[in-house]
């Protein structure tokens, strides 16, 4: 398996844990009382959806889809690298400024984390793609 795939498929398994103890957090009584844990919601599913299944993806689609070449059977490895980086930067910018979402200083921090997660998915089909041909048509 390689490196790459071992730390976002790790990284995927600490943000399930994370999602997890979120919203275990958001259920308790205290929750009604601490207007940040209110209103994390969307990074909830953040954290889940992108940090845990999305990562996960990533991770796996890097290590198992078809070879690209020879020389280089899973494309970039650079790029791939590049993909880990900003979703896990994506998510922790997320994570920081979603309870105070309300201030309008902190919208920015959000508009922003959505652009990394939009570069890192770019980043992954432009390495990926080259790896989806017809069967039988080698690199």
């Amino acid at each position: 398996m390689p490196t790459l795939t071992r730390w976002m498929v790790k990284t995927a398994l600490g943000w399930l844990v994370a999602g997890l103890v979120l919203g275990v957090a958001m259920q308790l009584p205290l929750a009604a009382r601490v207007p940040a844990l209110a209103a994390v919601w969307p990074t909830y599913i953040h954290l889940l959806v992108v940090g845990w299944l999305t990562q996960l993806v990533f991770g796996v689609a890097f290590w198992l889809f078809p070879r690209y070449s020879a020389e280089r059977p899973r494309g970039s490895e650079r790029l791939g690298w590049a993909v880990y980086a900003l979703v896990n930067a994506a998510l922790l910018l997320r994570l920081g400024a979603e309870p105070f979402r309300a201030w309008a200083v902190v919208r920015p921090a959000l508009a922003l984390s959505a652009l990394l997660h939009l570069a890192a998915v770019g980043l992954f089909i432009a390495n990926t793609w080259p790896r989806l041909k017809p069967r039988g048509q080698s690199g």
